[in-house]
């Protein structure tokens, strides 16, 4: 049922669908969602948070597979890599993707579980940024890594994500892993 309403979710937004339609996908009948989402705005808060968990893990993969020397630029790909995939793939997953980036904006109630793997995610980048900018300290540090987590929202929303989705996956590393690696590392201030 979390899939067939991310279909529908991606084809038309939250305004857009419809129970019926998305418990006919299914093959699931409407007092299914009632008794475990208890609404179709529950059963689309859940699907929404299923997709952003795949997404988290699959970032946390990235960064867990990441060597003790690694630069920011490796830092940079393995972040970013997840949201890369969902631009090159386009169609369905860049839709999710877009349908995820809009909801994270203003997380809904209860998405708080979620906390323990922003968090994971956001140690990860930060153990490789101190590594690799040791006078920036760490408080900044998560604030660059949250400003390239919002960077990598705003592509997925932005026009610029569907033109992305129109390159290939190598020309989309080559032009986006040094901008998020340009967040990483920052710059001189006043610079």
């Amino acid at each position: 049922m979390l899939l067939a309403t991310l279909e529908r979710l991606a084809q038309r937004g939250q305004e857009g669908v419809t129970l019926r339609e998305i418990t006919q996908s299914a093959g699931a009948n409407v007092a299914a969602v009632s008794y475990h989402f208890g609404s179709l705005k529950g059963l689309c808060d859940a699907a929404i948070e299923h997709a952003l968990e795949r997404y988290l893990d699959a970032q946390i993969q990235a960064l867990d597979a990441l060597a003790g020397t690694a630069t920011l630029n490796e830092l940079a790909e393995a972040f970013a890599r997840p949201m890369m995939n969902a631009l090159t793939a386009g169609g369905r997953e860049l839709a999710v993707m877009r349908t995820v980036a809009r909801v994270g904006i203003d997380p809904p109630v209860g998405w708080e579980r979620l906390t323990g793997k922003f968090e994971q995610a956001r140690r990860h980048a930060v153990r490789v940024l101190a590594m690799n900018l040791p006078e920036v300290g760490e408080q900044e540090l998560v604030f660059r890594t949250r400003c390239a987590a919002g960077m990598l929202n705003w592509l997925a929303l932005a026009p610029i994500g569907a033109e992305l989705a129109a390159e290939s996956a190598e020309r989309v590393e080559r032009m986006l892993v040094p901008v998020v690696a340009g967040a990483f590392r920052g710059g001189p201030a006043g610079a």
